[in-house]
């Protein structure tokens, strides 16, 4: 059976073109062409996901949600914004307000689509998740146990924002829905080092069930979303999940190989091969096409690396001299993959 979307819009242009999207997607599409009508619609619609604008007469978007979020029987609908105010702070309200995404116009079809699927697919989780529940969360594998942590709230985290460190502890274990974020210590000298690199469906935080006592600081490198999983319940799983134990004790370990081998290179290579190394590293790490750009800063390459900011500087002109890699502001791109991996 198709799911059912409620589009409201007044804009008629929009409104036409995007409900033509989401037919041909074969979805079952109700239209209002403003706030008060969309109210209505949602509640003898009874659809299984609601796209709304922001700027509409007669109730506002906002108001669109606050008023379903009240009433028993729509306020578990998933809530798309679809807005051209870009505003940070109109996009924090939103979602502030219970939003489980806020689209910008003008929009690609493909994000729409890509977007309601994702709150459908996290409302079948949360199902899936009230049935864990009832069952003494009882999960099948490990793959079970990440789709199941989509359920947990999704907090947003600017570039440079810290998750957790020393002083801002943490009753949670996270998981990465979009972005990257770096784990890093401070040593007696000041000097950073970047102990791991977390990306999309990466989980991570401080691996106690006890007080935190981690020297560990988690920082965002880019705009950054997060699954919040409280310790307790991460608890429960595994207590009533043993045999997951060892999927995270093999998850746990490769963190470890990675971490021990990048210290041997930090140790015992030249300063050209830490360098590019470490480019090797983040560019496998960040992105799957390993001739795509990645943004990262050169203090960071040099926490890595474990060498001075101002070697790493004149190596990376070194390597863009030779056309191994090609340099733009702080974007860094690979030309040959190869010939860096070669350097000794």
């Amino acid at each position: 059976m198709a799911k059912k979307i409620l589009l409201i819009e007044d804009d008629i242009t929009v409104r036409e073109n995007t409900a033509e999207i989401l037919e041909l997607s074969e979805y079952e599409v109700q239209t209002a062409n403003d706030g008060l009508k969309g109210v209505e619609e949602a509640k003898s619609f009874k659809p299984d996901i609601i796209v709304c604008d922001i700027m509409m007469p007669e109730l506002d978007g906002y108001g669109v949600l606050e008023t379903l979020s009240k009433d028993a029987n729509t306020k578990f609908i998933p809530f798309i914004f679809l807005s051209a105010k870009t505003d940070h702070k109109d996009i924090r309200k939103g979602m502030d307000l219970g939003a489980d995404d806020y689209l910008t116009k003008p929009f690609e079809e493909e994000e729409l689509i890509s977007a309601i699927e994702s709150r459908l697919a996290k409302t079948a989780i949360l199902q899936q998740r009230d049935n864990v529940q009832k069952n003494n969360y009882k999960l099948s594998n490990f793959d079970e146990l990440k789709n199941h942590l989509k359920s947990y709230e999704l907090k947003s985290f600017e570039t440079s924002e810290v998750v957790y460190d020393s002083h801002k502890g943490s009753n949670y274990f996270y998981m990465v829905e979009k972005g990257v974020v770096k784990t890093y210590m401070i040593d007696e000298n000041g000097k950073e080092l970047i102990t791991a690199l977390y990306k999309t469906e990466d989980v991570f935080g401080d691996f106690t069930f006890k007080q935190n006592t981690s020297k560990e600081i988690a920082e965002c490198l880019e705009p950054t979303r997060l699954y919040c999983i409280p310790k307790t319940d991460f608890k429960r799983f595994l207590d009533a999940n043993t045999n997951m134990l060892y999927d995270i004790i093999d998850v746990l370990d490769h963190n470890l190989k990675d971490t021990k081998n990048q210290l041997l290179d930090m140790a015992y290579s030249s300063v050209k091969r830490k360098t590019a190394q470490t480019i090797i590293l983040f560019t496998e790490r960040l992105k799957r096409n390993k001739l795509r750009q990645i943004r990262i800063s050169r203090a960071d390459l040099a926490a890595v690396a474990g060498i001075a900011q101002e070697s790493l500087i004149r190596t990376l002109s070194k390597l863009k001299k030779e056309g191994l890699i090609e340099i733009e502001g702080r974007n860094i791109k690979v030309l040959d993959f190869e010939r860096l991996e070669q350097i000794s």
